[in-house]
Order: structure tokens, then sequence, then C-alpha cells
């Protein structure tokens, strides 16, 4: 039986509902009457239902379409402005006891090398990633009870924060490890992570079980449970999403929202952020063997509904997606996106030709950091790498009541401008800063125009609390 306040996975992932939910989107996907009705009420950005958002998923009335993309756009907008987060995936170890059929990381794999950081390495990775202007991580680990115990990972996460090199510091570390007790949830939040990150792959209980045959991941209800665990262990800022091509996109997009509705129900505060990931290639990997692989329309629309079923959340994309599929989704929903990524232990340090031979998939945006944010800049966006949210305690429902009353980027758009002055005074090209600089003036003039005074015009990077970014 279907119960969104329900802690036991089957229930508020209910089966039986993500069917019949399918089953009306199906007979209602020319419904003109009601897809109208909905839109209506999505309209008021409030969100919408995992019901009422399959229908509009599954739509074919081309003018209808239309308002829906028109509609995320706004949403957006609205909601998250022109700013674009920026992040880098560190990946510490490839260490894995799992069997999962679609990630080269599966212990089976005997011939990808197997690779853990030192703190020495780590250090030198994140100096590397400093010295691109990063300053939000995520770190990335397979699941070994030996070789990646948690006080690995409680290590590493002090090493990052410790390591102060020229005007580069990691302010914030999102972590996307396996499924852990209320205990080590704990201790991560006590260790000052930001959003703790876990993809579902899959909402489709079977498909789960087959895909994860060997492992503690193979227990579909410990997994798909870990985020009522995470905010029972004090982690207010979670971050949901599944990969697509493993299953039925629609089904997986109900099972997505169903989770969204859970979080909600139960703790007061939905996802922080969403992501959208493909399966893509890697070792010993070969998306062509999975046979739900989605297209680029199709990746649209599932990311123009997901934004405008959950108008406050933060959606992400990573340099899994070209740069044409990145610049075409940025204004249906995305909000923040990863650059100049590596997806292998030990990238961004001196990396050697045979550096990307223990990666967790190909990367299809391989541009660095600097041409990434002029290409934002150039088309509109501001990239942010603001922190302040998180450093002033706006985080689960504080962040959420602000944002659903869009009123987030009072305080999200002057911090974005002031990171991305420190990112051209510190990090950037000639090239770059001279669209950034343009850029600034352009948007401070818009803030002053719209009654937001800028205490800092004429030095958006002040010091302060020996951080170079202001706290709003």
């Amino acid at each position: 039986m279907y119960n969104p306040k329900s802690l036991e996975a089957e229930e508020f992932i209910c089966h039986e509902e993500i069917l019949d939910t399918l089953d009306y989107a199906e007979k209602n996907k020319n419904n003109i009457e009601l897809v109208e009705k909905i839109l209506e009420k999505a309209k008021l950005k409030k969100g919408l239902s995992h019901r009422e958002a399959s229908v509009l998923l599954a739509c074919e009335l081309e003018d209808k379409n239309a308002e829906i993309f028109a509609l995320a756009e706004q949403i957006k907008k609205d909601f998250y402005g022109n700013r674009i987060v920026l992040f880098a995936p560190l990946y510490l170890s490839n260490y894995c006891v799992n069997g999962c059929v679609y990630c080269p990381y599966h212990f089976k794999n005997k011939h990808i090398p197997r690779k853990k950081l030192s703190q020495e390495d780590i250090k030198n990775e994140v100096i590397a990633l400093q010295d691109m202007g990063h300053k939000r991580l995520a770190i990335e680990a397979g699941e070994d009870p030996v070789n990646n115990p948690i006080e690995y990972i409680l290590e590493s996460i002090n090493t990052i924060y410790n390591i102060k090199h020229k005007n580069g510091a990691i302010r914030r570390v999102n972590v996307n490890i396996a499924a852990t007790t209320v205990e080590n949830y704990r201790k991560l939040h006590q260790a000052g992570i930001g959003t703790y990150i876990l993809f579902q792959e899959t909402y489709h209980k079977e498909s789960y079980e087959k895909l994860h045959p060997t492992g503690p991941k193979h227990n579909y209800k410990w997994h798909t449970e870990a985020m009522d665990r995470a905010m029972q262990g004090g982690i207010d800022d979670v971050g949901l999403g599944v990969l697509y091509g493993l299953e039925s996109y629609r089904y997986e997009f109900a099972g997505l929202l169903m989770h969204a509705e859970h979080l909600e129900a139960v703790h007061g505060v939905g996802p922080h952020t969403i992501s959208v990931p493909r399966i893509k290639k890697a070792d010993d990997i070969d998306p062509e063997t999975f046979d739900n692989g989605i297209d680029d329309d199709t990746f649209a629309k599932i990311v123009a509904c997901i934004r405008i079923a959950v108008p406050y959340t933060g959606m992400i994309v990573s340099t899994r997606e070209t740069e044409e599929c990145r610049k075409r989704i940025l204004k249906l929903g995305i909000s923040q996106i990863s650059g100049g990524s590596k997806t292998s232990v030990g990238g961004y340090f001196n990396p050697m030709p045979d550096s990307d031979d223990s990666a967790q998939f190909d990367v299809s945006d391989r541009r660095p950091l600097d041409d990434v944010i002029r290409w934002l800049m150039e088309m509109g966006y501001v990239p942010s790498f603001c922190t302040a949210c998180y450093r002033s305690g706006r985080t689960g429902d504080r962040f959420m009541e602000i944002c659903k009353q869009q009123q987030i980027h009072n305080f999200c758009h002057p911090n974005a401008l002031m990171t991305l002055k420190e990112y051209l005074e510190d990090y950037a090209s000639d090239q770059t800063k001279k669209v950034g600089y343009e850029l600034i003036n352009k948007e401070v003039e818009l803030l002053e125009d719209n009654n937001i005074k800028l205490t800092v015009k004429d030095n958006l990077c002040k010091i302060e609390d020996g951080l170079r970014d202001f706290v709003f």
C-alpha cells in the first residue's frame, strides 16, 4: 500500500502506485483539459504530485509541450535566476566489493587498476583543484569496508578542509558514498559535510536486485531508506538521483518524485538537489547493452518536468553530458554543473596519459574550467562558487523556507557575483576576465535597479572573517 509517510521503502516507493500512475499518464497524455488544469496548478510554482507530473511527461500535445518547456524555464529563473553553481568530483578510491553490472568498479573487473589516495595524494589533488579555482567538491569512493572505511572518509574530509594554498580553500565538501548507518551519518554531519548524495540508480526493485547481484548494495531496502537515516543523523541537505538508461524513464521519474514527496512528508524537507545522470561508456561497460536509453529530446523533457514538479530543488548535470546537451538543459532547470572534471582516482595532480584508466565513466565535456566559466558568462549566466548558505547555517528547512518563497536570490545573487569576482582576480585568463568584468558590471546595475544594494560595490571580494566571499 502506498504511504509517503511510511519509513518502509516498498511503501513510500510503491510499485503498484507507480504502475497505476504510468497507466493514468498514458491514458491522459492527450487529455487537453487535464493537461491544462495541471499546467495552471504548476504556474502557482508550488510543485506537482508524481501523478500530475507524469501526465506532463507523457503529454504528446505539441503546443502543451511548448508550454511545459516555457514554464520550466520561467520557474528556473524565478527560483534560481541566472546563477550556475560550479563544483568538481574528487575520486578517493575505486576499491569496491559490489557487483553492480553498470559500473566498472564492480569487484569482478580484474583489469581496471585499483587505486586509493593517501592523505598526501589528497592534498596534491585538492591543491590542483584549488589552482583551477574550485571551492566546492563532491567526494566519491567505492564501497569497501576494508579499503574505504568511514574513518578514511572522515580523515579525508578533514584533510580537504585544512588545505590552504595561495588564495585557495575548499569551503564545502559534499559526499557521495554508499548507504551507511545513522551513527556514520552523524559522524559525517559532525565532520561538516555539505550535501549527502546517493543515487538510487533505479527505483524498480526487481531490476535493482538484478543490477546489483552481489555485495551490500544488493539490499534494496537498505539503500532506498538511506536518506531517512542520513536525516536522522543530522544531515538536512540530501541529494537524490537515478541513472537513466537502466529502467523505463517514466518509471524512474515517478519513483524519484515519490521519494521527494516522502522526504517532505516525513522530514519536512525535500531533496536539496536532484541529479540527472545517464549511463555512459566506461571500462568494460557498454551502454548499448542496456535497452532503456533515452535520447536528448526525452532527456530535456525529463529535466523540464522535474523543474516544474520540484521547483525548489537544485538540479545537477555533470560532465557526463556534452557541451551541446548541457547548453540546452541549463535554461530548463539546471542550477549546478561540474567543470574541468576527472572521474579517475588521482586524475587532477600531474595527470599522465593513462590517468583515466581508473575512470568511473567517460567524460563528454572535457573543457578546462576556465573555458566553462567563460562559456557560461557568454550565454548570460553568472558562474557561482558561493558556499555562504552552508557556512551561515541556511541549510535544510531554513534554506527551503527562503527558496520556496522565491527569495533565495536576495542572498545568492550578490554572493555569486562576489565569488565570481574572486575567481576572475585569482584564476581567470585575460579573455575570461574581460567577459567576466563586463557581466559583473551589468549584473550590479540590475541589482541596484531592483533596490538590492551591494555594500561592497567597488570591492566585491571584501574579506570577511578570513574568507574572501561576503556572507549575506
